[in-house]
């Protein structure tokens, strides 16, 4: 699963808790993602002659790859021993698989998908700025992702009341693949994965598992989610399209009432989780112009997050309604 000690299968102060280590790391590797001069223009193909640097930029390239390996090869597994220590602080035993598809309202599935995505989509425009041609830092960080993800499972499994996840492993690659794809068929992101959250009132019946503090609801209280697809409409437009590249429709998918994983128990507080589907639009930040290297680098890592913006909203309870501002 996407964060910690979600199920609600543990009692309270059970030694096993399930790691936030997704987020957590995917938040360090976005972080990397700054060091490019120019994050946002990585996500614009890269003309043919660019596959071949001039000899400044080989020089400079090539003092930027060991550097970034050199970072990747002692920050993740430090970040991964030390996510070992922090959170799994129980019994350990021998690796086991749990199917945990029904869970959430596979809510945790689409953020593992969000993770895997955005951080192969670092790692793609890190390779870039460090001098990798261009079909090489596709494919080697369009994996990066589900190579990033996929240890945390190892952890997962040697929980006694959980288990690695087959679920959690396909939702990684497919984060891993939508990435991929997209930049093999248009050379830049068209369908960008991105995050929103609002405070539910659920946490505060269960504070140990659906968190305490804001930064532990971010992770924990589900109810509180929205992932959402942002289409770069203007991509698909002739060049010569008045459509603003910055304006982009959106439709998100979230849940609520889940109060309970176990719907007997759900429904023993009076509630019943359902689904929710959303329309709205987005502004992409990297599309609106500026001079500023530390602005295009805040826009690069929001770029994860779908801004506050009207929405329609669709439910089996209420059916159509509207939100004059939802995050």
């Amino acid at each position: 699963m996407y964060c910690c000690n979600l199920t609600g299968r543990l009692p309270c102060g059970a030694g096993w808790r399930r790691a936030a280590g997704g987020p957590l790391l995917s938040a360090a590797w976005l972080s990397a993602a700054l060091l490019q001069p120019s994050p946002a223009a990585a996500q614009v193909p890269r003309s043919k002659n660019e596959d071949v640097p001039s000899l400044a930029d080989s020089s400079r390239h090539a003092a930027r790859l060991p550097v970034l390996a050199g970072s990747v090869a002692v920050v993740y597994p430090a970040g991964l021993y030390l996510l070992g220590r922090s959170w799994y602080t129980g019994e350990r035993v021998p690796l086991h698989w749990f199917n945990d598809w029904p869970e959430w309202k596979q809510l945790d599935k689409a953020g593992h998908f969000w993770t895997a995505f955005h951080e192969s989509r670092a790692a793609v425009d890190l390779l870039g700025w460090a001098g990798v041609a261009e079909r090489r830092s596709r494919w080697y960080g369009s994996f990066v992702g589900f190579l990033l993800q996929s240890p945390i499972e190892l952890l997962d499994g040697r929980s006694p009341a959980y288990g690695a996840s087959p679920g959690d492993l396909a939702a990684n690659l497919a984060g891993s693949v939508g990435l991929l794809t997209q930049q093999l068929a248009w050379g830049q992101v068209r369908l960008m994965p991105k995050v929103s959250f609002h405070r539910s009132p659920y946490a505060a019946q269960r504070p140990d598992v659906l968190g305490r503090t804001l930064p532990e609801r971010l992770l924990k209280d589900y109810n509180g989610q929205t992932y959402w697809v942002c289409a770069d409409v203007g991509a698909w437009l002739p060049a010569g399209s008045r459509w603003p590249r910055w304006l982009q429709p959106a439709v998100g998918y979230g849940a609520d009432q889940l109060l309970y994983n176990d719907p007997a128990r759900n429904q023993a507080a009076g509630l019943r989780a359902y689904r929710q589907y959303y329309l709205s639009v987005d502004v992409d930040l990297r599309r609106v112009p500026t001079r500023s290297q530390v602005l295009r680098r805040v826009f690069y890592v929001a770029s994860l997050v779908h801004l506050p913006a009207p929405a329609l909203e669709w439910n089996a309870r209420r059916g159509w309604h509207g939100h004059g501002l939802y995050y």
